[in-house]
C-alpha cells in the first residue's frame, strides 16, 4: 500500500523513560476507501484513487470531502470499495507527509520574510516598510522575484523521513514526530 488519507488532530508529547521529551503530532486515519482504480493498459500508469471522510448524505458523485490518487506497482490487487487502513503501515519506521499549511492572509515584508524594518520611535517614518524596491533609469521598473508584501499561507508543504512515534491501528491514529504542516481537522496525506 503505498499511501493513506488522514485528519491531523493535533500536537502532544511523548516522555521516554531518560526524560527525553519527544513532540508528536497525531494524525487519526479512519478506513479509506478505494473509488477507482487505474491500470497502464486503460490509464498510462497503475494507480487507485483513495476516498476519505464521507459525506453523511452523499450525492450521485460526491460520496468524499477529500480525494488522493496513490501511485501502485500492481492496480489488480485493488478493487473499487476496498477499505484501507493503517494494517499496511505494521513495518514502516518512517513516512513523508503532505498538508497544507495554515492560511495567513495578506501580511507585510517583517512577518512575510522577516525584515528587519527601521527604528521604531524619534520621528522615524521608516517602520515597517521594505525600504527601495527598485533601480534607477535602468530597468526602470521592479524586478521580478522582489520580496514584497502579499498573500502568505496556504501552501503545500511535504516533509520527508518522519519518524513514526505511535502506531496504534485498533484506534486509527498514527503519531509522527515533529510538526506537519495544516491546522487541526485538516487533511493530510501520507506516503510510505
Amino acid at each position: 500500500m503505498p499511501g493513506i488519507i488522514g485528519k491531523k488532530l493535533g500536537m502532544s508529547q511523548i516522555i521516554q523513560d531518560d526524560g527525553r521529551v519527544i513532540p508528536v503530532t497525531f494524525v487519526r486515519c479512519e478506513p479509506n476507501t478505494v473509488t477507482q482504480v487505474k491500470t497502464q493498459e486503460k490509464d498510462g500508469y497503475p494507480a487507485i484513487v483513495l476516498g476519505f471522510d464521507a459525506y453523511k448524505n452523499p450525492s450521485k458523485n460526491i460520496k468524499f470531502k477529500t480525494l488522493k490518487e496513490f501511485r501502485v506497482e500492481k492496480a489488480e490487487d485493488y478493487k473499487v470499495g476496498q477499505a484501507v487502513d493503517l494494517g499496511a503501515l505494521k513495518e514502516v519506521k518512517e513516512v513523508t507527509i503532505t498538508g497544507v499549511s495554515k492560511g495567513k492572509g495578506f501580511q507585510g515584508v517583517v512577518k512575510r520574510y522577516g525584515f528587519a524594518g527601521g527604528p521604531a520611535s524619534h520621528g522615524s517614518h521608516f517602520h515597517r516598510e521594505p525600504g527601495s524596491i527598485g533601480c534607477r533609469a535602468k530597468p526602470g521598473r521592479v524586478r521580478k522575484g522582489r520580496k514584497l508584501p502579499g498573500h502568505m499561507g496556504t501552501d503545500t508543504i511535504t516533509l520527508k523521513n518522519r519518524p513514526v512515534i505511535v502506531f496504534e491501528p485498533s484506534r486509527h491514529v498514527l503519531g509522527i514526530k515533529g510538526a506537519i504542516p495544516g491546522a487541526n481537522n485538516g487533511y493530510v496525506y501520507i506516503k510510505f
